[in-house]
């Protein structure tokens, strides 16, 4: 049981390993200057091992936004116990920050996989970015702040639905405004517009 437990952690490990060294490389080269042999190098792995994990290159677009993730996972850690809302615009701060400083001009390709292949996993509830916002809205519903009218789960996937759509203005407008103070602006406008009705 434990030699497969740590199997497990390895595996993870490495898959992790791979997509953080694709991030890395991607961000100085395009997506298709980038060989699985360049990344391999980065993540200082064989490419038997890459393939064990991922069919092709193509295939980390799969598990993209993974990173994110894990990233809004340590920036909320030690964090946990502020109030909801402060919670939230950290959530927000770290989405937009991950986005514009760590996938940058990958994030079309990202979409366009998403759009070729129907692929579900951005939109998948047990994410920890959609948990982490449905716990603050969860929150604020128990404190009176949310209205009987939305649920937290209603607004939870208001909110990821914006976020998404914000990053596709910005690729749309090649990438021509800062992402983070757009972030911002846009979860001062949802603010105000539950400010009367939902929050308080």
């Amino acid at each position: 049981m434990e030699e497969t437990n740590q199997r497990r952690k390895q595996a993870i490990q490495t898959e992790r390993s791979i997509l953080e060294s694709a991030l890395t490389l991607m961000r100085e080269r395009d997506f298709d200057e980038v060989s699985v042999r360049d990344i391999c190098k980065e993540a200082g792995i064989t490419t038997g091992a890459f393939y064990h994990h991922f069919r092709s290159k193509d295939d980390l677009l799969r598990l993209g936004f993974a990173p994110m993730d894990r990233h809004l996972e340590l920036e909320l850690a030690g964090h946990l116990s502020d109030p909801p809302l402060v919670r939230l615009e950290r959530i927000v701060d770290s989405y937009a920050g991950f986005m514009e400083g760590q996938i940058g001009r990958l994030a079309a390709r990202y979409y366009q996989y998403r759009l070729s292949t129907c692929s579900q996993e951005v939109l998948d509830s047990s994410r920890y970015a959609y948990r982490a916002i449905l716990s603050c809205l969860e929150e604020t519903k128990a404190s009176g702040m949310l209205s009987a009218e939305h649920t937290p789960e209603e607004v939870t996937d208001f909110c990821m639905r914006h976020f998404r759509g914000i990053v596709i203005d910005w690729i749309l407008h090649d990438y021509d405004y800062p992402l983070q103070p757009r972030f911002r602006r846009d979860y001062g406008l949802i603010r105000q517009l539950f400010q009367t009705r939902s929050f308080s």
